[in-house]
């Protein structure tokens, strides 16, 4: 693996789908997700797909073949046909990835949904994509139920564990009931058009309201998915083994599941609850190459008193996303993982995936232009271009990769798209003269001061540079005259002491008169999060209007 990107992956998927395109006689099959899927599969039979670190059970690319094509011809026998969904949740048992390899044989979508949704959170998102079949845990099937009865949709509920209900179908059971048992040889994916079928749709966490629900076509993902391991240049197999904690409600965890057929590398996933230690565990037994991780599990991960109970020695490759990643964190990580290159790649699910290379040897940047996006920095306030360097503004988009609008969701689509087809990011950035774009703040975060606008980041950047600070959000608490006053949300790393004094005497001495806080220091053991693992801001922002601040 070289430290630049590489075409690599690029020439090696052409070649796969020139085969499927050359057996269909249908050009547009080099975009059907699924067929390309089935192709190699059949290529390597002997090669382990997957792996469940929870049981040991263990999928060769037949079992997985076979498996999923019992589970594409059951859902064929259901009478599910291109464009209808289906819904899929929870830890990711093996079965979980091979409902979606079926799914994409069928042009049927898979909704991947977060487990820990209420009813009415459920409710909203049937509502907006209603299901034909939903795959769940035992231990979610009385939330869906009673949101799937309060919208009177019938579907049929499959769980991938036993039940005590004898009324409902385990996976097993689905699939002795519904496949006709087509053998590999025998059996065809459906005809259809890339550009027009969802491959997968992903919400959004719903923290300010109803979820959003993007849609990704099959051919969004073909051509998005290479840019995500371009960093790497030997194929197939780019990396030794990944380990996959992206749960399926992030489109990382759908991009794995693909890439991890195109182009051969196995993956261990796991069937129990992610936890610090069950994530040492994992590491120190099965020894991953590959990893994908939020910044705020990687700061847990890496917590002192416990990280060092793990061996990260085995990774090459990291990547970190979700959220801002500040320099300290990345030096951190480097010291307990000396052999891994960390990347903080910035990508977006309304572009299916990345955005910018993700390649910076100063690792200061989310790296450069990709080739097949065009891109613009516009005043928010003033709607005009930014073209001189190192002037934030809102990052605008517009290309192949881009969605084409939220699922029923027209007051969304129009704040997000222009009519033109430019997708608003809604995150601020600014490029520097080389070239190279810098996250500054989500602009909806953006603090306002006495008309001054104030990034948490970079107060946040400021305060994580206390020896004694784990981890730190800021947020802010409206004043009628003031504004936004800024307010520091902290928690103390494990047996050190910081006191409130020291942080707003750190932002004193970097920051100007506008960034200090005024509102003071909270100390937290732990942040809300979203369901993508994010610091929920809203949440925080409650919280911290009725605690005691320093």
């Amino acid at each position: 693996m070289s430290g630049v990107l590489s075409h690599a992956i690029t020439w090696f998927i052409e070649e796969v789908a020139a085969r499927v395109v050359a057996q269909t006689r249908i050009p547009t099959d080099r975009h059907h997700v699924g067929k390309m899927l089935l192709q190699n599969l059949k290529d390597a039979p002997d090669f382990v797909l997957q792996i469940d670190g929870a049981t040991g059970e263990t999928h060769t690319y037949k079992d997985g073949m076979d498996r999923s094509i019992k589970c594409a011809t059951a859902l064929k026998n259901l009478g599910l046909k291109v464009n209808d969904v289906i819904a899929v949740m929870g830890p990711n048992c093996l079965d979980l990835p091979i409902t979606l390899q079926a799914g994409t044989y069928l042009g049927v979508t898979v909704a991947g949904f977060d487990n820990r949704y209420s009813i009415s959170e459920f409710s909203g998102l049937f509502q907006q994509c209603p299901p034909k079949v939903v795959f769940c845990p035992s231990a979610n099937v009385n939330n869906v139920q009673k949101a799937l009865e309060g919208l009177n949709i019938e579907a049929l509920i499959v769980t991938f564990d036993k039940s005590d209900n004898t009324q409902l179908l385990n996976y097993q059971q689905f699939l002795d009931k519904y496949s006709d048992n087509t053998p590999a040889d025998k059996f065809t994916p459906n005809d259809f058009d890339p550009s027009e079928v969802n491959s997968i749709i992903v919400s959004t966490s719903g923290t300010t309201g109803l979820p959003k629900i993007t849609p990704v076509t099959h051919k969004q993902m073909m051509i998005a998915i290479p840019i995500a391991f371009a960093v790497f240049d030997t194929f197939p197999t780019p990396t030794e083994l990944v380990l996959c904690m992206s749960p399926i409600q992030w489109i990382s965890a759908h991009i794995l599941i693909v890439l991890s057929v195109l182009t051969r590398f196995p993956v261990v996933y796991t069937s129990q609850p992610i936890t610090p230690h069950h994530m040492y565990e994992l590491i120190n037994k099965y020894r991953p190459t590959f990893m994908i991780l939020s910044p705020t599990f990687l700061t847990t991960l890496l917590k002192p008193g416990q990280s060092e109970q793990c061996d990260f020695s085995s990774l090459r490759t990291v990547f970190v996303g979700g959220s801002a990643v500040s320099a300290e964190l990345v030096a951190v990580a480097k010291k307990a993982a000396p052999n891994a290159r960390f990347y903080a790649p910035y990508g977006l699910t309304e572009c299916a995936g990345m955005v910018f290379s993700g390649e910076d040897p100063t690792g200061k940047s989310s790296g450069r232009e990709i080739g097949h996006l065009k891109y613009r920095l516009v005043d928010p306030e003033t709607g005009k271009d930014i073209t001189e360097p190192d002037v934030p503004g809102e990052l605008w988009l517009k290309g192949p990769t881009v969605f084409k609008g939220y699922y029923n969701n027209p007051s969304a689509n129009a704040s997000a798209l222009t009519p033109d087809g430019w997708l608003k990011t809604g995150d601020i950035f600014h490029r520097d003269a080389d070239y190279r774009y810098h996250f500054v703040d989500r602009l909806k975060l953006l603090l306002k001061y006495r008309n001054h606008q104030i990034s948490p980041v970079e107060i946040e950047k400021v305060i994580i540079k206390h020896p004694g600070v784990l981890d730190v959000a800021v947020t802010g608490i409206p004043d009628a005259e003031e504004g936004d006053i800024p307010v520091a949300c902290v928690i103390p790393q494990d047996g050190c002491h910081v006191t409130a004094q020291e942080i707003k005497d750190m932002v004193k001495e970097e920051l100007s008169d506008i960034k200090q806080l005024r509102g003071g220091v909270v100390f937290l053991q732990e942040f809300p999060l979203t369901s993508s693992s994010k610091v929920d801001r809203t949440k925080l922002k409650a919280m911290v209007r009725t605690m005691d601040r320093q």
